[in-house]
């Protein structure tokens, strides 16, 4: 596949999957997540380990409020398909449950959806420009489909906090929340590091495991349709629709005259 917002390599056992949408600030679309469940479910069939990169400077800000605000305008009907959470709720289930260790590779900022990302997965490495904000609550939504990934990794309170605030964290507070697992100036020297132990895994013993710890905790399943319907809801409020469109066509928050 000629994929157009991502970028994939493997180095076997190894599968590098990079979001790759410079010009959008590396925000979320329904065709960067339909690319990520083809890359998964072609490369995660034979790969033991998924490494998922943003770039030097964003790793991944949230949503296309300009691709939402393009779809929204297109009808009720015209942008039903790619409004509809399920597939990125999916996707982020794919990557917490799916038969390989997954690594969250984060330098920059991580934003809303991004965080997202970064809590479904097994393992998170940082750099130290690295930083982690839910910004949702400011334009009358909040992160339900984000929450039960993000409670999952750093319990309720953090994640509440967190979601309230709407204030990036540091790199720092990450790691002693535990949404960071480790973190160095060289993170990629750090990932590499982390590689060289997790390549001596067997693919069907990654398998077996990742199978067992859904087994004991499988709220990310139960909380989808939850989730979901919370999601449906906020982007269907007509007030949280202008909110955004404001916001796309003037560049001022909700609360700026």
């Amino acid at each position: 596949m000629d994929y157009q917002t991502i970028q994939v390599r493997t180095e076997d056992p190894v599968c590098y999957l990079k979001l790759y949408r410079p010009k959008a600030g590396n925000t979320i679309n329904g065709q960067l997540i339909r690319e990520c469940h083809h890359a998964l479910k072609l490369y995660g069939e034979v790969c033991s380990i998924v490494v998922l990169e943003g770039l030097p400077e964003v790793f991944c800000f949230g949503a296309d409020f300009q691709d939402i605000e393009k779809n929204m305008a297109a009808g009720v009907d015209g942008g039903k398909e790619e409004q509809d959470p399920e597939p990125l709720y999916d996707l982020w289930t794919e990557l917490a449950t799916g038969p390989y260790i997954t690594i969250a590779h984060v330098r920059g900022k991580t934003n809303a959806g991004g965080v997202g990302f970064v809590s479904a997965c097994d393992m998170v490495l940082a750099d130290e420009t690295a930083s982690f904000s839910l910004s949702e609550l400011l334009f009358g939504l909040f992160p339900a489909c984000v929450l039960p990934f993000l409670i999952r990794r750093i319990g309720y309170s953090k994640a509440h906090y967190m979601t309230l605030l709407n204030k990036p964290i540091s790199v720092q507070q990450a790691l002693s929340w535990g949404l960071v697992d480790a973190c160095d100036p060289d993170s990629a020297s750090l990932l590499r590091k982390h590689l060289l132990r997790l390549r001596r895994i067997s693919k069907p013993a990654i398998t077996k495991y990742k199978s067992y710890m859904l087994s004991l905790n499988d709220s990310v399943v139960q909380s989808k349709y939850q989730a979901v319907q919370a999601n449906n809801e906020m982007f269907s409020d007509i007030d949280n629709r202008k909110k955004i469109s404001r916001y796309v066509q003037t560049g001022k928050f909700p609360w700026e005259i």
